[in-house]
């Protein structure tokens, strides 16, 4: 699976096509996702907004091969992920995806190093290889100093920049942040947003944010709004949000 890696350069990093999902108990299909498209170019920095239900979770799977789509195409970096077996999917996760979560998922039992220090673990990489890439990627983060604390010693704003450390210790090319500032104060939340766009202005990482909150899908320069499967708007953020307001200030009027 290197030529995930190699082929990187070729082409938008993600190409999906009339991309739907469903799921199935027995007879009974639930449509989830109805023909999405969306072509995201290198170093892109896109929000992906919608309401309970609307499908951004699951278009969120889909970008970070945890599921796969029912119908339509999925490129990533010029690999078609829908052909691909569990294990090489698992490869693209571990060697092209940071995932950061709303929950943080960092292992209790292990220290702030350890937890950063991970994924390079299980990409095969010697202990001491991976423990001073983590370092480096803590001291990117302003935690370096925290290194032999768990995670249970942090902040909730602490413990994900541990999580975005982690997710850029192999790397990667592309980000996935799941409701990123979800359990985080508004100040703290500010700080992660403005770490996010570092990493995209400064350091050319591409950025897929699923969020509800309008101030935080500001940060991105892209948005895609999502309504029950089907896209309602992909553009500029700005433009997008300002649309959203409107439609938002229509309603109040009308009640």
């Amino acid at each position: 699976m290197s030529s995930i890696i190699t082929d990187l350069a070729n082409g938008p990093l993600i190409d999906i096509r009339h991309v739907t999902k469903s799921y199935f108990s027995g007879d009974v299909e639930t449509q989830v996702l109805f023909g999405i498209d969306l072509v995201v170019p290198h170093g892109d920095f896109l929000a992906v907004m919608g309401q309970s239900g609307s499908g951004k979770s699951t278009l969120m799977n889909i970008f970070g091969c945890l599921d796969q789509a029912t119908g339509g195409s999925y490129m990533l970096g010029g690999v078609d992920t829908l052909t691909l077996s569990r294990a090489q999917l698992a490869t693209i996760r571990n060697r092209t995806i940071g995932f950061v979560f709303q929950s943080f998922n960092l292992i209790k039992r292990m220290n702030v190093a350890e937890n950063v220090a991970l994924p390079l673990i299980y990409a095969g990489v010697s202990r001491a290889k991976a423990h001073a890439k983590a370092l480096l990627e803590l001291e990117r983060v302003g935690l370096k100093d925290y290194a032999k604390r768990t995670p249970n010693q942090l902040s909730g704003g602490q413990q994900q920049r541990v999580a975005i450390a982690r997710a850029l210790v192999g790397d990667p090319p592309l980000i996935l942040a799941d409701e990123p500032t979800g359990n985080l104060d508004t100040q703290t939340s500010e700080e992660i947003m403005r770490s996010f766009q570092k990493l995209n202005e400064e350091r050319g990482i591409t950025i897929l944010l699923v969020t509800h909150e309008p101030d935080i899908a500001a940060y991105a320069k892209r948005l895609m709004r999502l309504k029950d499967g089907h896209v309602l708007y992909d553009g500029p953020a700005k433009e997008g949000l300002a649309q959203l307001a409107q439609s938002h200030a229509n309603e109040r009027e009308q009640l």
